[in-house]
């Protein structure tokens, strides 16, 4: 009953390539394609590594709590997600409901909460439903990777969205929903994915013992695909430590993937 809120009418994405950017190492696209609600346009960006061997595994990105400050999507950063792309998969960072140019009005009641976190899984759903379009992206091998407040959504998102394959979340733990629909103690146990978890010991805001535990115990991978990883850090880890984890995660459950510049992030990293 709670996977039948999330449940929408694909309609047609009427989808545009609004820009195509070129670095040495990539090419963005800026897509824009119609929402599963009210009428609404979304963005997504794609990055194609250029050097990479198409159709792309595709890594799915929900961003942390700063894409929710800052009002232009054109000022994400990808700091801490360049390696991905480096590595030679694809990676699709949509705008979701709430973030960037898309801001949500006022305090957020309990209802309101539960309705944006329906409208992120409707965006999560209309971004993969673009992908299937494309002939350079293999559909059958998408991961999700969220970062803390994206990693906190992630929980529920890849336990209803049935086309992700595996799920990489950095920072996450219980968190307090104020009504049941949007509590991930009933989506955890839900997640049957192959689950990567990513966490600092001394995060202050998810405490080690009393909640990074729990919400792992909690998910419902078998043991032997469901892997915790903690980090003598707090709530940021270094990136050269969560690449080391990531790729060898993503190689083993979407398949291994060659890139000149994927060899060259993995001999920065083991020289850092």
């Amino acid at each position: 009953m709670y996977r039948r809120q999330y449940a929408y009418d694909r309609g047609l994405l009427n989808a545009v390539v609004e820009t195509t950017e070129e670095t040495d190492l990539w090419l963005k696209q800026t897509i824009a394609f119609d929402a599963a609600y009210a009428g609404e346009r979304m963005r997504a960006y794609l990055f194609l590594q250029k050097r990479g061997s198409p159709p792309y595994q595709t890594v799915v990105f929900f961003p942390a709590g700063d894409a929710f400050r800052l009002r232009l999507s054109r000022d994400m950063s990808l700091a801490n997600t360049d390696f991905i792309i480096r590595s030679g998969r694809a990676f699709l960072y949509p705008v979701y409901k709430g973030t960037y140019e898309r801001p949500t009005q006022g305090d957020m009641g309990s209802n309101a909460e539960r309705d944006l976190a329906i409208a992120w899984s409707r965006d999560l759903g209309r971004a993969i439903d673009y992908l299937e379009t494309r002939s350079d992206i293999d559909p059958a091998r998408l991961a999700f990777y969220g970062v803390s407040a994206g990693a906190d959504a992630g929980v529920i998102l890849t336990a209803v969205e049935p086309r992700i394959k595996t799920v990489v979340l950095q920072g996450t733990g219980i968190w307090d929903a104020r009504v049941p629909e949007i509590n991930v103690l009933n989506y955890a146990p839900r997640v049957r994915i192959p689950t990567l978890v990513l966490t600092g010991r001394y995060d202050f805001e998810s405490p080690f013992e009393t909640v990074q535990r729990s919400v792992f115990a909690l998910f419902g991978s078998p043991p032997e695909h469901k892997r915790h990883v903690v980090f003598e850090t707090g709530h940021a880890v270094p990136i050269e430590e969560v690449a080391r984890e990531i790729l060898p995660w993503l190689d083993r459950y979407l398949g291994q993937v060659h890139s000149p510049d994927r060899r060259d992030s993995r001999a920065r990293s083991h020289g850092s």
